[in-house]
């Protein structure tokens, strides 16, 4: 392991019994309050994206914690940002999805207007868990007619079969944890 990922490793917090008893949740928030942390790990996904082949015309991340990394890292890449909400919060003509969650079912809305037949995208989140909200932001950007080159994660929770469910989706993370 090196030292960036040795640092966001000491950083993360372990919370167990949340939201329900028997999870062990991986709180990012401490990641979030480390001075320069968060920019170490956009220039890695930078760096992690050339090694992969990966160069999207836009980055898209889902409602809340990819509304962190992707502004970033859309920053960086020199392309633009497209924000995928809960439903009601966009303000425009938006198409919807609705998905299950680690912990019940929910629904995402994109901008009909966000991507264009063609663009790639490169999906960001914070944490791949069953991988639910990511199928949902792939099959929201493959409607618009985007081609999906992968996701990126902070952490991935092993266990959970999310690989299989986001096929054929790539998935990279920096951490991975048992679920």
């Amino acid at each position: 392991m090196d030292e960036l990922l040795s640092r966001i490793t000491d950083s993360v917090r372990t919370v167990p019994d949340f939201p329900i008893e028997g999870v062990m949740f991986r709180d990012i928030t401490p990641v979030l309050g480390e001075p320069g942390l968060i920019s170490s790990i956009t220039d890695r996904f930078v760096t992690d994206l050339k090694q992969l082949g990966w160069k999207p015309d836009s980055v898209v991340g889902p409602e809340a914690r990819g509304f962190i990394f992707g502004p970033l890292l859309a920053d960086r890449l020199g392309c633009g940002f497209v924000p995928v909400r809960k439903p009601g919060k966009l303000p425009s003509s938006t198409r919807r999805v609705e998905y299950s969650l680690e912990y019940g079912s929910n629904a995402l809305e994109i901008h009909e207007d966000a991507i264009q037949p063609g663009q790639r995208v490169v999906i960001i989140d914070d944490l791949l868990a069953t991988g639910g909200t990511i199928s949902a932001c792939a099959r929201l950007c493959e409607e618009l007619g985007a081609e999906v080159l992968g996701a990126l994660f902070l952490i991935e929770l092993d266990g959970l079969g999310a690989r299989e469910a986001i096929e054929p989706v790539n998935a990279h993370a920096l951490l991975s944890y048992p679920a």
